[in-house]
């Protein structure tokens, strides 16, 4: 490599002619690591993705901080399992052909069903960057967010809430990429760590074509502030499932231990919780109709 090589925050890059959104995998993680450490020893305010360690937790609740910046494009999100229950056509039913499946607050069920799912409230957050268009904002872009009770059951498949849709739900991706979901905390279920599904379509009049989705994957949740939720009524059986898990050894995040996927989460238990990634997507990719899930 030549002195004029270009690098990226003191480091060469491994592909010097290609912009710094498509140096690869391994560059990707090694920046998010190298970003989240710079955040412990010097406090909030690096430049990058949404980048904080959790907070401490006391008293049963957790507080945490966040900074949010736009200077450089997350990595491309890993390409995950649907799992059995995505409710999008899929694998049975389909809720995103359902008018009224686009709202932000995804609590309460709509059209024929009447439930509210309860527990610890959570509002969810996902930036997407179009990696496509160097890392910009990905205006226009559909998510549908998904994701169990606090009983670890999943609306449209499990007993007793299979006429229900709650927790089920589509933004669309305002200017500054981001899209928000005001929801409960999810539990911790038999054999997963706790986490979150979504997909992302290009656009609200893709999302009727599960095929058409160009991201798939899910939002990992830190130990510790499921710690904090799991000690409130309603969550005991996530108290024993948690214990049993490990980020490291989970079927989804345990390749990587789900370093683009770990969310950033402030609140408490009183206020509720806001949990934000940021997504990097490539609007090139596509589920494809022959793509199954079976992982949950």
């Amino acid at each position: 490599m030549s002195d004029a090589d270009p690098t990226y925050e003191g480091r060469p890059l491994p592909r010097p002619r290609d912009e710094v959104v498509d140096q690869g995998l391994g560059f990707d993680v090694a920046t998010l690591f190298t970003r989240r450490r710079a955040l412990r020893l010097f406090g909030v305010g690096a430049a990058g993705a949404v980048l904080t360690a959790c907070g401490t937790v006391s008293g049963g609740s957790t507080t945490t901080s966040a900074t949010t910046t736009a200077s450089a494009a997350p990595g491309e999100i890993p390409d995950e399992t649907a799992g059995p229950y995505p409710g999008d056509g899929s694998n049975g039913p389909d809720v995103l052909e359902q008018s009224g499946v686009v709202r932000s607050d995804i609590r309460s069920s709509f059209g024929t069903g009447s439930a509210t799912a309860e527990g610890v409230p959570m509002t969810l957050e996902l930036v997407v960057a179009d990696l496509a268009n160097g890392g910009s904002p990905f205006a226009g872009a559909a998510v549908y967010v998904w994701h169990c009770n606090r009983a670890g059951q999943y609306s449209l498949y499990s007993d007793g809430v299979e006429n229900e849709n709650y927790l089920r739900g589509v933004q669309i991706a305002d200017a500054a990429g981001k899209v928000r979901f005001s929801s409960i905390f999810p539990a911790c279920y038999d054999g997963r760590w706790p986490h979150i599904h979504f997909e992302v379509y290009p656009g609200q009049a893709d999302i009727t074509d599960s095929t058409k989705a160009i991201a798939t994957s899910q939002v990992a949740l830190p130990r510790n502030v499921c710690e904090t939720v799991y000690a409130q009524p309603g969550y005991e059986q996530s108290v024993s499932n948690l214990e049993k898990v490990d980020l490291s050894s989970d079927n989804v995040f345990g390749d990587d231990s789900g370093a683009l996927q770990l969310a950033t989460v402030t609140g408490d238990v009183t206020g509720g919780f806001t949990v934000i990634l940021n997504v990097g997507v490539n609007r090139g990719n596509a589920r494809g109709p022959s793509r199954t899930a079976t992982t949950s």
